[in-house]
């Protein structure tokens, strides 16, 4: 506890820049707990860059933890004969501005030309720009779909992906040796931009972004008249302005924008959690849809890499699918009709992490597409679209995504893309809607064709130091005393991918190829499965639940027969 007071003191004798941070760290003074919190460690630098709660202390977000990192990442460009130039966008988050500029001024004064958006933009544009411009690396200042105290900074390579974990911990590695408040250079950032260190993206990289994003249309000259009606809200967020584009460019001309969530604003005041995948996040962009009576309702979250959508439920209320749902209909749609139109490369490849539903293998299968199996987390769909790439088939790629409402079509970008996937959903739409079908009646068909695939998350919030330990602990609990059953099924194999072991029921072991990672599988009988990670962005455990059913009812049941059972082995 005396280091931990002792650098509290350092702080608020040191951290004057911001005004919020020393008025933060004088509210603290005499409690232990909250100063303990702040900075019982520091902020963990990984693949996905820095994320956290937005304040003062080392485990915080805030503009020294900021500039800290992008020192690292300066010494690592510099060190590593890298190409000296960086791509930098952010989102509507407090501070994101602020510490987008920060970055800058730190790049610059390290003599690492910088190229910024001039006003927020999604992270898959932060991607393109990268590729686009042939920087070396990028940055997007971005907490995606996390609740308004949070914000967070991921770093990108030269291909557009985010980084790898070998590149993560050599910047790391450079973050450590780096004194918070007397080893970071900086400048300022007008004088930067004065000088051409610093430079704004113009408008002919965001055109080609929007004209590349435009070709992964399939049936976009049915979409005008299809007469589809769009509700749409961007959650405060980027997605405001491309994703109208991209709606308008290829026909919806019926797009009412939810007011209340129009604007950016980075204290989300109608959804404290900007998350598409929860109702909440939703239900005012729902209420309008009683209102208006859309075909489709469009949600896209704060840096508008993820999308989620609801629909008539033909009973007058609204449906939410899930991402695992909407991801299956894009794949189909995407392979039957890219085979219609005599578009399907030769070899062609689609791409799901573990936690995707399995429903992908049977679309795969029915169309003769090679599904490849990855990691969580989009760079490891990115990674493989760069694989192909280097062997000069990156035209074999179609579609890839993760059940976390991430989808990506064609390969100009490395990372989920929710303006390509908002296109690709109302064009689909519209498809549909011009044979009679609504997307609610062709989920139905999709299950009746394929089974009913029920899938469900359980997020167990483990917050603070104490909650870190218990993770571990639980993971740790896990790999020493596997169950032999969940929810009256046995379980038939478990896969523990930091080992990269399988072990069936019989006790024989395979080896697992993908990289390392603290993951387990277990899978059991009747075709269901239950997963289980530490979140590598969020303080929280999630629990992935896979059952098949030949009724929505039969599935659901089964599913929570395993969560029932599953939260009390993990001691909930």
């Amino acid at each position: 506890m005396a280091d931990i007071m002792k650098a509290y003191e350092l702080w608020l004798e040191k951290a004057t820049e911001d005004p919020d941070l020393i008025t933060e760290l004088r509210g603290v003074e005499g409690k232990t707990d909250e100063i303990n919190d702040r900075f019982y460690r520091e902020l963990e630098f990984g693949t996905a860059g820095l994320r956290g709660v937005i304040g003062a202390g080392t485990n915080r977000m805030n503009v020294y933890t900021v500039k800290k990192a992008t020192q690292g990442l300066a010494e690592y460009i510099l060190d590593g004969g890298i190409k000296k130039s960086v791509a930098i966008a952010y989102d509507s988050r407090i501070k994101s501005t602020y510490f987008a500029e920060s970055a800058a001024e730190v790049l610059a004064a390290n003599g690492i030309k910088v190229y910024i958006y001039k006003e927020l933009m999604p992270t898959p544009m932060l991607s393109w720009a990268v590729r686009a411009l042939g920087c070396g690396a990028g940055i997007v200042v971005t907490a995606s779909h996390n609740p308004a105290k949070y914000n967070g900074y991921k770093v990108y390579g030269s291909d557009g992906c985010q980084m790898t974990s070998e590149a993560a911990n050599a910047v790391l590695g450079k973050i450590n040796d780096i004194d918070i408040f007397s080893g970071v250079k900086s400048t300022d950032f007008k004088k930067a931009l004065a000088d051409g260190l610093v430079e704004y993206i113009g408008d002919d990289v965001i055109d080609g972004y929007i004209a590349k994003v435009r070709e992964q249309g399939l049936h976009t000259d049915l979409v005008e008249k299809s007469g589809l009606k769009v509700v749409y809200t961007p959650l405060n967020g980027t997605g405001n302005k491309p994703v109208r584009r991209i709606l308008k460019e290829i026909g919806v001309k019926d797009v009412v924008v939810v007011p209340e969530q129009e604007n950016p604003d980075g204290n989300f005041p109608t959804c404290p959690f900007p998350n598409p995948e929860i109702r909440e996040a939703l239900a005012v962009g729902l209420k309008l849809c009683d209102k208006e009576k859309p075909d489709l309702l469009l949600a896209t979250d704060p840096d508008a890499d993820r999308v989620g959508i609801a629909v008539p439920d033909g009973q007058g209320g609204y449906a939410l699918f899930s991402g695992n749902e909407t991801g299956a209909l894009l794949l189909d749609y995407v392979c039957k009709e890219r085979i219609a139109l005599g578009k399907m490369p030769e070899k062609s490849v689609a791409v799901k992490t573990i936690v995707t539903s399995d429903i992908t293998k049977a679309i795969s299968k029915k169309y003769g597409v090679e599904l490849r199996e990855v990691l969580t987390g989009f760079k490891y769909i990115g990674e493989q679209i760069g694989l192909l790439e280097a062997a000069g088939e990156e035209n074999r790629y179609i579609f890839g995504f993760e059940e976390s409402y991430g989808y990506l079509a064609g390969g100009y970008v490395r990372d989920k893309d929710a303006v390509v996937a908002s296109m690709l959903i109302c064009e689909m739409a519209a498809y549909y809607r011009t044979k009679g079908i609504s997307l609610f009646e062709a989920r139905k068909n999709l299950y009746a064709e394929y089974g009913v695939y029920y899938n469900k998350v359980d997020n167990f919030v483990c917050e603070g130091a104490s909650g870190m330990e218990r993770m571990k602990e639980i993971m740790a609990g896990l790999r020493e005393k596997s169950p032999k059953s969940i929810g009256g099924l046995s379980v038939l194999a478990t896969t523990d991918y930091a080992s990269s072991v399988r072990v069936e029921a019989d006790g024989k072991e395979s080896k697992v190829t993908l990289p390392k990672s603290d993951v387990i599988t277990f899978n059991l009988e009747d075709n269901a499965s239950v997963i289980i990670r530490p979140s590598g962005t969020e303080p929280k455990i999630k629990a992935y639940y896979t059952t098949v059913g030949k009724t929505a009812d039969e599935a659901i049941a089964l599913q929570q027969k395993l969560s029932a059972d599953f939260t009390k082995i993990l001691g909930f």
